[in-house]
C-alpha cells in the first residue's frame, strides 16, 4: 500500500488552502480556494494601478503597480482580486499570462525582470530601406495586424 501523502497548509504554486480532517469551518477554506481559482482561471485584469479603485465590482482583478499605496501597500507586482467584499492577493509565478483589458493585450510575468509584468510594445509597420518590396511589406503588415487582433501584440498606435 502506498504511503499516505502529508499535505502542507496550502498548495505549492498558488497557496490554495487545503482541508484537514476534523477541521472546523471547512467552508471558509473551500471558499477561499474557489475565490483564488476564480481569480486565476482565464485571468483578465482591468489594468495596472498603484491604488485600489474606489468602488470595485465583484470579481474585478488588477495588477498592483510597483509602488502601491492604501490597501495595496506592500503588494507590488501581485494580482489583487475583489472577492466577497475584500481584496484577495495572489503572488504571480514565472510564465503567468493575463489579458490586460485597458491595453487590449496580454501581459507576461517574468520573474526577476525589472518590472515583472511585461507587455509587448506595439510593432510598427515596415518602412525605410534602400530597396522597397511592397508585397513583402504588405505581408508583414498583415501579419502584424493579425497578431494584434489575436491579442498577441498590442494594437498599433
Amino acid at each position: 500500500m502506498p504511503d499516505t501523502l502529508a499535505f502542507a497548509s496550502g498548495t505549492a504554486r498558488f497557496a490554495l488552502p487545503h482541508l484537514f480532517p476534523a477541521q472546523a469551518q471547512k467552508e471558509f477554506v473551500v471558499n477561499e480556494s474557489l475565490a483564488r481559482i476564480d481569480a486565476l482561471l482565464h485571468c483578465a485584469v482591468e489594468g495596472v494601478a498603484a491604488e485600489p479603485p474606489g468602488e470595485p465590482a465583484e470579481g474585478e482583478c488588477w495588477i498592483v503597480a510597483d509602488t502601491p499605496s492604501g490597501a495595496w501597500a506592500g503588494r507590488g507586482g501581485e494580482l489583487a482580486a475583489w472577492q466577497a467584499g475584500a481584496w484577495l492577493f495572489v503572488v504571480p509565478r514565472a510564465g503567468m499570462r493575463v489579458f490586460d483589458r485597458a491595453g487590449g493585450h496580454f501581459r507576461l510575468y517574468r520573474e526577476g525582470a525589472p518590472e515583472g509584468w511585461q507587455a509587448i510594445d506595439a510593432v510598427a509597420a515596415p518602412a525605410g530601406g534602400a530597396t522597397v518590396d511592397s508585397e513583402a511589406r504588405e505581408a508583414i503588415g498583415n501579419l502584424i495586424a493579425t497578431l494584434a487582433a489575436a491579442g498577441v501584440l498590442p494594437p498599433a498606435e
